[in-house]
């Protein structure tokens, strides 16, 4: 097996391959959250139910706290240690996808599309657990900006994918096509996560029997593992222990409702855009993944280097300022969102506001991940931000019934600016830089 395809030996392929997996993990999010959410707010459907069909499609995710301790429980794998788990869930995945072709017309088959998507769901959460643990064990503490900055920018390719030209195919071939373009994407990429090695003693296929059993424990040996699954008792009190403390907590606490402030308004700006503005759905979801993903891309490998060079505590701070400045000031401008160039200017903003504010927190999360339970802690933490979304799409369906978009986003302004002042006391604490 050439070097270049041993993630442990090539910082290239590191690169390459966290970047094409969390692609996988964007189209799908995309296609339901951007392209048919749009869809459905277009076809007259009211915020309140495509508010439930995102929390809907969401809500596995928020269930990841679930699924790491599994995933740290069984992660040695004589085909790479946990890659075990991606395999599988890239290929039930796939098959979930392509059951949304049981789906033929979205808005009347709504409850149906919705299951389909939440089963989906719950498998790609599971993959994307085990690609942030494979990721906080195999990448080097100084190429962690980086590589969060390729992870989080292969998504926003992704979910440009799923949200413009699915919108694009949903539109004008219907909801099938659509569907199955998404599925074969994504058969494709799974044969390709099939012949990448975590470790060059790592094997291809898995064997089975007593000659498993002697490949097992050669490949242990080859790799110095002992080759012993933690127990689920171990686990859960470290899980606790790594959750409680104290600076950490308090760290994580900001993140949490940072997120949660950014999908209230982003959600909100949507509607109000296509309800109120009367924009059409399809152009809102091309511009949000076309030029909005392209603008958010080439800042998020910029912000990479910088989070590498000055730390995510100065990174964070900044990101959470600019963001809190952007949506006091957009939210003062709301009478003249009706002028094209602003509301566009919005809709990109918004999408590079939300990945910075990932690039920025992500390898803090992963910093204070401990050895053994990295997908336990990052996928604890994961489902919490996770569930920031799903709060966000379902209580914004609430919000938008007794006030407007422009309030919601004066609001969250005002919680970030909060949030700011909070994370600047914690700053000077050590917890707060990264090693």
């Amino acid at each position: 097996m050439a070097k270049s395809l041993v993630l442990r030996e090539s910082a290239g392929l590191r690169y390459f391959a966290f970047f094409y997996l969390y692609v996988m993990q964007g189209i799908p999010s995309g296609f339901a959250l951007t392209a048919v959410y749009n869809y459905l707010v277009g076809s007259g459907l009211t915020a309140r139910a495509v508010g439930t069909f995102a929390a809907v499609v969401g809500l596995p995710w928020t269930f990841q706290f679930v699924w790491g301790p599994l995933i740290d429980k069984f992660q040695y794998s004589i085909i790479g240690h946990r890659k075990q788990w991606v395999v599988l869930t890239q290929l039930v995945a796939v098959a979930a996808s392509l059951s949304l072709l049981l789906v033929h017309n979205p808005v009347a088959q709504l409850g149906l599309m919705s299951g389909v998507f939440f089963v989906h769901s719950v498998f790609a959460s599971i993959q994307d657990a085990s690609v942030d643990a494979i990721a906080i064990s195999v990448v080097p503490p100084a190429e962690r900006g980086r590589v969060n900055a390729f992870m989080r920018g292969g998504y926003l390719l992704g979910w440009g994918v799923g949200g413009a030209v699915l919108a694009y195919v949903l539109h004008r071939g219907g909801f099938r096509p659509a569907a199955l373009t998404q599925s074969l994407t994504l058969l494709v990429l799974t044969v390709l996560t099939f012949f990448i090695k975590l470790d060059r003693a790592d094997r291809l296929l898995p064997t089975f029997g007593q000659a498993g059993r002697a490949a097992a424990r050669a490949h242990a040996a080859a790799l110095n593992d002992d080759e012993e699954n933690p127990s689920l008792g171990w686990l859960f009190r470290e899980l606790w222990r790594s959750m409680v403390e104290r600076h950490s907590l308090r760290a994580f606490g900001i993140i949490f409702l940072a997120y949660l402030a950014s999908e209230l308004f982003k959600n909100a700006y949507n509607y109000h855009l296509i309800h109120t503005l009367k924009w059409q759905a399809v152009d809102v979801s091309v511009l949000q993944g076309s030029w909005g993903s392209l603008a958010a891309f080439g800042l998020l490998l910029g912000g990479g280097v910088l989070v590498d060079r000055l730390g995510t505590a100065k990174l964070q701070y900044w990101v959470m300022a600019g963001y809190a400045a952007f949506l006091l000031v957009f939210g003062a401008l709301a009478p003249f969102w009706h002028v094209r160039a602003l509301g566009f200017a919005g809709l990109v903003l918004m999408n590079v506001a939300d990945p910075l504010l990932s690039v920025a927190a992500m390898p803090l999360l992963m910093a204070f991940c401990r050895p053994k339970i990295e997908g336990s802690q990052f996928t604890t933490y994961m489902a919490l931000v996770n569930l920031c979304g799903v709060g966000g799409s379902y209580l914004n369906g609430w919000l938008l019934a007794v006030t407007t978009a422009p309030v919601i986003g004066l609001a969250c302004g005002g919680l970030m600016l909060g949030l700011v002042v909070a994370l600047r006391r914690l700053q000077p604490r050590p917890v707060l830089v990264q090693a």
